[in-house]
């Protein structure tokens, strides 16, 4: 898994590619969200639209970020999922839990 992040305007914006599995990968973006939400970014964009795989850890992964930003009162976007990735989603009911997205603008729009 390769990740890229960008603060812009207080929106977190992390960029996903590969096979997100949890472990190594699942801790550096963790950490990533930890220090964006000590600068009171409430705001997280993650662009999933070059993931390819997600396992159950990976999922837990997204899970994590999310409870970290709604326990500040944030909110967590995913964006551009491919159909692989959107499929789980629905099996595993967390299109019910996050707000999927088309686009960056359409999460401002929201905020």
């Amino acid at each position: 898994m390769n990740f890229s992040q960008e603060i812009k305007e207080s929106i977190l914006t992390l960029r996903i590619a590969g096979d997100l599995i949890g472990e190594d990968s699942g801790t550096q973006l963790v950490g990533a969200v930890n220090d964006a939400v000590s600068h009171k970014v409430l705001t997280c964009i993650i662009d999933i639209s070059e993931l390819r795989y997600i396992n159950s850890s990976g999922i837990g992964v997204l899970i994590t970020i999310l409870t970290k930003f709604r326990n500040k009162g944030g909110e967590v976007y995913l964006m551009n999922p491919s159909e692989s990735v959107k499929k789980l989603l629905v099996i595993t009911k967390l299109n019910a839990i996050f707000q999927v997205i088309k686009s960056e603008d359409e999460a401002v729009s929201k905020k």
